[in-house]
């Protein structure tokens, strides 16, 4: 009797280890060909090659149509999704200088800043050009089922230094042509002078350089989202066709 209880036991532990090792090679099988099927789902008949042009052609769309608004007079100052306004430290100055009736100088030195970003943005698009021409096929992939923004990052990430070697010296230069550093300095020295005032000197090149290329990269993101979230944006074939595979 304990004899062939023992067997019976060894026998329901023999088929447990069989049962085991059968769901391990099932599970195997099954995340293999889970992940053909994963590997084939984003395509829908659409090649590599279409992915990489479609994702090409809709930066391309956003430098066209948002990045050109910004070069355009009054295209950062009138735009408020990307005016540039004043510093935090010079928030009190342009406060202050509007109490005792310097309004006007206050709103000549906003405007100064943004004319100088539109001048630099003009810089950006054979920048931008170049890197959209250098986005690979795996690229294309991660960027098409990425975020909202996918895009963007991508171009922030392969642009962002290029861009502000080239925008720094035209605002400089900008700043220099219209005499923004006298205007800036009178303000600021009227500032300065002020009784219970902390003297503020900030680096007005670099500030506006900096908020010149969050604008450009605001409005290519805009773009972005259009094409990505409304099919009435994808305005050719080849933008319907590898845009609807994220939908």
């Amino acid at each position: 009797m304990l004899i062939n209880t023992y067997f019976r036991i060894y026998d329901l532990q023999g088929m447990g280890r069989k049962i085991i090792l059968f769901l391990v090679i099932f599970q195997l099988i099954s995340c293999a060909e889970l992940q053909q099927v994963v590997n084939q789902l984003p395509q829908g008949g659409v090649g590599n090659a279409e992915i990489a042009q479609g994702l090409k052609e809709a930066l391309n769309q956003g430098i066209d149509k948002q990045v050109s608004k910004l070069t355009q007079k009054d295209g950062f100052f009138k735009n408020e999704l990307v005016k540039i306004l004043l510093p935090a430290e010079l928030k009190k100055v342009d406060k202050t200088l509007r109490d005792i009736g310097l309004g006007k100088l206050a709103d000549e030195g906003l405007r100064i800043m943004n004319r100088a970003a539109e001048d630099a943005v003009a810089e950006a698009t054979p920048i931008f050009v170049a890197a959209v021409k250098g986005i690979t096929f795996a690229d294309a992939k991660n960027i098409l089922l990425g975020a909202d923004n996918a895009a963007t990052q991508y171009l922030t990430s392969t642009t962002e230094q290029q861009l502000y070697t080239k925008f720094n010296p035209v605002i400089k230069n900008s700043f220099e042509k219209v005499g923004a550093n006298d205007i800036w300095n009178n303000l600021i020295q009227k500032y300065n002078s002020l009784p219970l005032t902390t003297d503020v000197n900030p680096d007005l090149t670099d500030y506006v350089t900096q908020e010149a290329l969050n604008g450009v990269y605001t409005m290519i993101a805009i773009e972005e989202k259009e094409i990505r979230t409304k099919i009435s944006s994808r305005t050719t074939d080849i933008l319907k066709k590898v845009f609807a595979l994220q939908d």
